[in-house]
This record gives structure tokens, C-alpha cells and sequence, in this order.
């Protein structure tokens, strides 16, 4: 795509390190434990092997990306909160109040919080300047942002990925804040999916059953407006889409252009990894999924991504926690593997048996 020509990102993720992948495949079948019985952990050990070229791998830096933005869509009634709530949560990240800001502190990961376009500037020193506009446009009377909008937030989350990868990032887990944007969303991944939006919407921040029907309703008025095309994710972004998604669809295809693992979070940054997986042929095995969300449309998502949660918690709260909450399992993995004994080593007897 011209997109990512311009920024000089390849259309194809890099070639993982299958020698290294098959080297944490045997560490795993030799350390003093039935094979297969650390399930889902043995595979993202196996994984980041593969994404670093090493085994076993190492987490010295994990960063959190939080992304927010504002939705004109809200205007038609989708949301049971004001749009302002995007700004006041905005701030309660910064002064580290919020669920996310206590996760990332507990992990010792760096924290990075971006307004890509929140109605009302949130002003404080910590918090990131990408805005492309005071929120996008009412995706009901036409396109969300115009071409120019989605270029600057694309090219504020590429050079945010390029600037923690210099600066020794090693994982990268993406959250956002965006009253509305689970109806954003939902329109981007319907359109992907050719699922009808009713099968994709959920109450986001506490919808009831009348609420969420009418936020499909909204949003199928939406598509028939605008009319994206499916075959071009950068159409569908820019029609239906929020400036919080489309930054984080930058972040993604930068990463993973520089070989770094990115753990999404719920269904909002799932429909991001969605569109960047339609634009670099290969790029879902650079992801992980921190948690299956309660949002109904993260199934379908995490379905046509081929991507296996690592948690299951009820969890729909967006702003990066299930991503954050995961970081604690991913390093685990990692230490299991480097640090548990061989068979040989430890003097234990080998055996295929299972729970003992």
C-alpha cells in the first residue's frame, strides 16, 4: 500500500527464526515436566523465540501504549457515558489514578499515553500530542477523517513504534480510551468480516439490549453511507474508523516491522491488529492475545486473527489491562524456560505422564 511504502514498510512481516523456535521446542521438551503440560505458556515462549532470534528470550522492557480519541458517532446516541469522559480518563491515566496506570507500574513498564484526537485537548506534560482533530467526523452523515487525519495518526503510531524500539523496547501491549469507539469498532470489523453489525455489537461501556440494537442500527446506517471498501483496510479505517484505532494499526505495522512482539488487548485493538493483518502478509504471528474480552465481536476477531488468549477474565474495560494483566504470564513463560532444570540436570526420570 502506499502508505507503507512511504513510511518503508515492507507488505510481509520479517521471517521469524525457525531454528530459534525449534531450539525452544526441544529446551521445552527436556525441562522436568510432562510435554505440553505449561499449555498456552510453552507456545508464546516459543513464540517470542522465534520473533527474537533468541533462546531463551528475555523481557527486560515492556511498554504500554495507550491510545485515545473522541467519536462523533456518539452524537446518534451509541454511548451510556458523555463523550468528556475520553479526556477526564485521559488525565486519570497521566496522574496514574486508572487501572491501566497502576498495571503498568506493577510491571515496571514504561507507559505511553497518546491523544490522537480527543475533543477537548487533555492537558498535561505526560500525555503524548498526535491529535489529527477534536474527534472524528459523525461516521452517519459521512467518512470518519479525511485522508490527511488518517495519514498523521498512522504516521504518529509508526514513529512512536520506531521511537521504543530505539529506545531498547522489548514488547509492546496496546490499550485505548475513546467514548464511542466500540462502535467504531464494530463497523471497521464488520466490514472486514462480512458479518452483519448486530453480531459484532456489545454494550461497550454499559449498554442495555435496546441500546446495543440501536448501536447497530447506527452503525449499519453507517456503512450504507459510506459504502468502505473491504479490500481496503485503509478505506474502511478512514470511513468507520476512530483515530485511537488507526494510530495503533501504525504501532502495530512499525513494530513488527522492527521484529517486536505486540500483546493486543480487547476488541477495539483487536479490530486495529485486524486492519494491520489485511496490510503485512504475515504479521498475526508477531501477535499475542492478552484475553478473550466480554465484547461479543472479540471472538470473531480473535478467530480470523488465529490468535489464542492467554486469559479469559470476564474483562471488558479496554485502556490495555487484559494486555498489561498478560505481560505478568508472557514473562513467566519466558522464565520457565530459561530457568527450570532439564531432566538430566535435576536427576529426574523422564516419563510421558500427565497431572501427577
Amino acid at each position: 500500500m502506499r502508505w507503507m511504502q512511504e513510511k518503508g514498510l515492507s507488505c510481509r512481516t520479517p521471517s521469524p527464526y525457525d531454528e530459534e523456535a525449534g531450539r525452544a521446542r526441544h529446551r521445552w521438551a527436556n525441562r522436568t515436566k510432562p510435554p505440553g503440560s505449561l499449555g498456552i505458556l510453552e507456545d508464546a515462549a516459543v513464540q517470542l523465540a522465534a520473533i527474537s532470534g533468541r533462546c531463551p528470550p528475555e523481557i527486560r522492557r515492556p511498554a504500554v501504549v495507550v491510545a485515545g480519541a473522541d467519536h462523533g458517532v456518539v452524537a446518534e446516541g451509541v454511548s451510556a457515558f458523555p463523550a468528556d469522559v475520553t479526556r477526564q480518563m485521559m488525565l486519570n491515566f497521566a496522574a496514574g489514578g486508572a487501572a491501566i496506570s497502576v498495571l503498568a507500574r506493577r510491571r515496571q513498564a514504561d507507559i505511553r499515553i497518546v491523544d490522537a484526537g480527543v475533543t477537548r485537548p487533555p492537558d498535561h506534560p505526560d500525555i503524548i500530542d498526535c491529535r489529527a482533530g477534536a474527534g472524528t467526523a459523525n461516521m452517519t452523515r459521512g467518512a470518519a477523517m479525511t485522508r490527511e487525519q488518517l495519514a498523521h495518526v498512522l504516521d504518529g503510531g509508526a514513529e512512536l513504534a520506531g521511537a521504543l524500539v530505539r529506545e531498547g523496547t522489548d514488547i509492546i501491549a496496546l490499550g485505548e480510551m475513546g467514548i464511542g469507539n466500540t462502535t467504531a469498532a464494530s463497523a471497521v470489523s464488520a466490514v472486514l468480516s462480512g458479518r452483519p453489525p448486530l453480531q459484532l455489537t456489545g454494550p461497550g461501556a454499559g449498554l442495555d439490549d435496546a441500546g446495543v440494537k440501536h448501536k447497530a442500527e447506527v452503525i449499519s446506517r453507517a456503512l450504507a453511507v459510506n459504502r468502505p471498501d473491504a479490500g481496503d483496510p485503509l478505506d474502511v479505517l478512514r470511513k468507520v474508523g476512530g483515530f485511537e484505532i488507526a494510530f495503533l494499526t501504525g504501532v502495530i505495522l512499525a513494530a513488527v516491522h522492527n521484529r517486536l512482539p505486540v500483546v493486543i488487548d480487547g476488541f477495539i485493538c483487536s479490530s486495529a491488529a485486524l486492519c494491520a493483518s489485511r496490510m503485512m502478509s504475515g504479521l498475526t504471528s508477531y501477535l499475542l492475545a492478552g484475553h478473550r474480552s466480554a465484547e461479543p465481536g472479540h471472538d470473531v476477531l480473535l478467530d480470523m486473527l488465529d490468535l489464542q488468549p492467554l486469559l479469559d477474565l470476564q474483562m471488558r474495560l479496554g485502556e490495555g489491562t487484559g494486555a498489561a494483566v498478560s505481560l505478568t504470564l508472557i514473562e513467566d513463560a519466558v522464565a520457565l524456560l530459561a530457568g527450570m532444570a532439564s531432566f538430566s540436570g535435576a536427576g529426574v526420570s523422564e516419563s510421558g505422564g500427565g497431572e501427577s
